[in-house]
């Protein structure tokens, strides 16, 4: 504990026991005693009180606190030591209440520490030797091991490696490093080992740089200054100005002091530190951890947010958008065999697809006689069939290729995915899609925001261009900065800081130097991104986006309530002075009255304690809306079903035709039907009676009306289908229906979610 820390509780402590003496004295009938406990109780806290005057006018600032040295002294001068003692309690008591408001968690930097290799394994003349990293010279090989961080910065000296480069590029994926290639430092070897000749030491890899740049950002900001402080240079006039009418015009010196005492400025020193604290706890029940008063003052006054986009915006990682299939191929099947092969291998890729299969409950089989190429896929036998998986390079050879395959490498293009082919006894029999894909709260969270305030959003990520640009698409951002290093991103929180108050959201390695420069970073922390939460004020506990939007509500409401309580006290205060002006209070009385508006403030800073959204009435439970959400899973499988319908009646032949068409009327009636109908008769009934505002559902169900009006018509062409011609223009008719059903159903169904999320409990 530090030695201004100690002081003020020791102060604390002297006053407690100075008034309590004081008060037994005076009980047994000592008065003399009495006042000498109060004197003894209040001298150290006007020495104090002093000592810190005088150290903040060097620093340039003034504040109220001049307000108290001269009652706490004055009231010992005119022999008034009770009067005294009461204010030294209620000064000192308010000093330790700021400090706990303000107090922040310690930026250390133990976790960009302990992540950094202390050892490398160096190459030379055949044998492998563990030195320290600092030996390491520019030019010399060392060997990485799987998932080990690369140390320094070189290149690829094998022939190929896997690089996860996501804690300090933003790159989702990893990325394919081929001989010559450069790798940074802090990167993860998600391969197998390779050998790295270095390019640069430690002390100047990209891994170190980052740590720099957190440390100097964090040194370099400037101190919390209280928020009551900024109204002193108001009260403290007016209240020496009303002391000094008071005696001039009575000619008695104790109104002086009465006025004196009635204007300690408890309630501009206890108003921001409560509120702030409330708003602290408040937060904290949400899963927001925010690093003190200032953090929580300066995310009140936001104005721009920074996003990171990878793990931020987005999931992070890899994940399966879709199976696309040749003519005649199922799905199910194709994705079967893909991860059945792919849990062979020990590549991110591969966990993704094996997870995407196993989540569809498909049952895989084992593989045997497996062989990986790098960089390239693998291959093995299932089943007695030889199963290929891999790049376009590895299974594309041909030099014209097929309709569906080229389409596969389109919506991979437009979707910026990464592609897998699959091939069956040398044939391609599908390919699957993946790819990073935006928080299921991610729309929520922007929409949070929004309200909250906030007036710009921006994306900075150092994942591609095109990525990034369907991201800040799909979510209406304000602008999109890509191909961002760590030190861009810094660059880009600093001008937008020129401007307004700006936050950093963020949850990589490579956010951890922009978190750390913002007016406030906010980190999200609950996949263990250590290094991002040291260097973060707020960081988010549970794995939600929508936080955000909720940590600056509590914020803006704690703030207001904290000015609200800053005012009414002045106020009353003014009253109180008033009052001690014209002879009304005396000293003593004046100290008591203003312990009443100290009481006073401190319920009403209380306030921010409560949720800032209080909502009465009914409202769904988690159980009902678990169903709700599961109910909605469920649906998603079979629209993706309409779509894979879509795709087949692309090259069908006629007399698939019909069993294509059948299949999605049968699917659409006993799914998306069944369920449409299902919400409107139990579902919105529920909802009608939580929410306030009935308008809006009232434009859902017209989309339920526009559902089952597509329904109707394909099951009119389903019907007629015995009886119609089946050419090019009836399966256009037929897919253009299809598709309007499933894209507005999906597009409903995410609605549905805003919704339920809003009311659950």
């Amino acid at each position: 504990m530090s030695f201004d820390r100690v002081l003020r509780w020791a102060l604390v402590a002297i006053a407690i026991a100075g008034l309590s003496a004081g008060i037994v004295a005076r009980a047994a009938g000592r008065p003399d005693l009495a006042d000498v406990a109060w004197a003894l109780g209040t001298g150290p806290v006007i020495a104090g009180l002093a000592v810190s005057i005088v150290q903040d006018l060097l620093r340039g600032r003034v504040g109220v606190d001049a307000i108290a040295l001269l009652s706490m002294s004055a009231a010992l001068a005119l022999g008034q030591p009770l009067a005294g003692a009461v204010v030294a309690l209620m000064y000192s008591g308010g000093n330790i209440l700021e400090e706990i408001a303000v107090a922040r968690a310690e930026h250390d930097l133990r976790s960009l520490v302990d992540r950094a290799p202390r050892q490398v394994h160096r190459k030379s003349s055949e044998r492998i030797e563990d030195i320290p990293i600092e030996e390491v010279g520019i030019g010399e090989e060392l060997l990485v091991h799987a998932g080990e961080i690369v140390p320094v910065d070189g290149v690829v000296a094998s022939a190929f490696a896997t690089i996860d480069e996501s804690a300090v590029t933003g790159e989702p994926i990893p990325v394919e490093k081929t001989r010559g290639s450069a790798v940074l430092s802090g990167s993860l070897n998600a391969g197998e080992t390779f050998q790295v000749t270095v390019t640069a030491p430690a002390s100047e890899s990209t891994y170190a740089g980052i740590v720099r740049m957190v440390t100097a950002a964090q040194t370099a900001r400037a101190p919390f200054v209280r928020l009551a402080d900024r109204y002193a240079l108001i009260f403290l006039p007016v209240t020496l100005v009303i002391s000094y009418v008071a005696w001039h015009i009575s000619g008695d010196v104790t109104r002086s002091l009465a006025v004196l005492v009635a204007a300690t400025p408890c309630p501009l020193i206890l108003a921001a530190p409560v509120a702030f604290i409330a708003g602290v706890a408040q937060a904290a029940r949400r899963g927001i951890l925010v690093k003190g008063g200032r953090a929580l003052e300066a995310l009140a006054r936001a104005h721009t947010v920074l996003f990171d986009k990878t793990g931020t915006l987005t999931v992070g990682g890899a994940r399966l958008l879709s199976v696309e299939v040749a003519p005649g191929e199922n799905p199910d099947e194709v994705l079967t065999l893909g991860a059945s092969l792919e849990q062979a291998s020990h590549h991110v890729l591969a966990k993704a697809v094996v997870a995407a299969a196993l989540a569809q409950g498909l049952k895989l089989k084992p593989p045997e006689h497996v062989k990986e190429t790098m960089g390239a896929g693998l291959s093995g036998q299932i089943d007695g069939r030889r199963v290929i998986a891999g790049s376009p390079e590895m299974l594309v050879s041909h030099a014209e290729l097929s309709p569906w395959e080229l389409r596969a490498i389109r919506r991979a293009s437009w979707r910026s995915a990464l592609i897998v082919f699959v091939a069956v006894d040398g044939r391609l029999v599908g390919a699957l899609l993946l790819a990073d894909e935006l928080r299921a709260d991610t729309p929520r969270a922007i929409r949070l925001l929004r309200d909250a305030g906030i007036a710009r959003m921006v994306m900075v990520t150092g994942d591609r261009a095109a990525a990034a640009q369907a991201v800040g698409a799909a979510l209406d951002l304000d602008a999109v900065l890509a191909d961002r290093v760590p030190s861009d991103k810094v660059e880009a929180v600093r001008s937008e800081q020129r401007l307004h108050p700006t936050i950093m959201v963020g949850d990589g390695i490579n956010d951890a130097p922009a978190l750390a420069v913002a007016d406030t970073g906010v980190a999200l922390g609950a996949r263990g991104a250590s290094a991002s939460s040291e260097a973060a004020d707020v960081v988010i506990l549970t794995d939600r986006l929508d936080r955000v939007g909720e940590a600056i509500v509590i914020a803006q409401r704690a703030r207001r309530i904290a000015l609200q309580s800053i005012f009414v006290g002045m106020g009353l205060s003014l009253a109180a002075m008033v009052a001690a002006s014209l002879g009304w209070l005396d000293p003593v009385p004046a100290a008591i009255v203003q312990e009443v508006i100290d009481v006073a403030v401190i319920l009403n800073a209380l306030r921010a304690l409560n949720p800032p959204l209080v909502r009465s009435g009914p409202r769904l439970t988690a159980e009902q809306g678990l169903t709700l959400h599961h109910d909605h899973q469920a649906l998603l499988k079979d629209l993706d079903r309409l779509r894979q319908i879509v795709d087949a009646l692309d090259d069908a032949v006629p007399e698939s035709v019909a069993g294509l068409i059948g299949e999605a009327h049968r699917l659409v009636q006993s799914s998306v039907v069944m369920h449409e109908r299902e919400d409107e008769d139990s579902v919105y009934p529920k909802l009608t009676e939580v929410l306030r505002d009935r308008h809006g559902l009232a434009a859902m169900s017209r989309a339920h009306r526009e559902i089952l009006h597509l329904a109707r018509l394909l099951a009119r062409i389903a019907e007629d289908l015995p009886s119609e011609k089946i050419d090019r223009y009836l399966i256009r008719d037929a897919q253009r229906v299809i598709e309007a059903i499933e894209t507005l159903v999906r597009m409903h169904t995410a609605q549905e979610e805003d919704i339920y999320e809003a009311v659950a409990a």
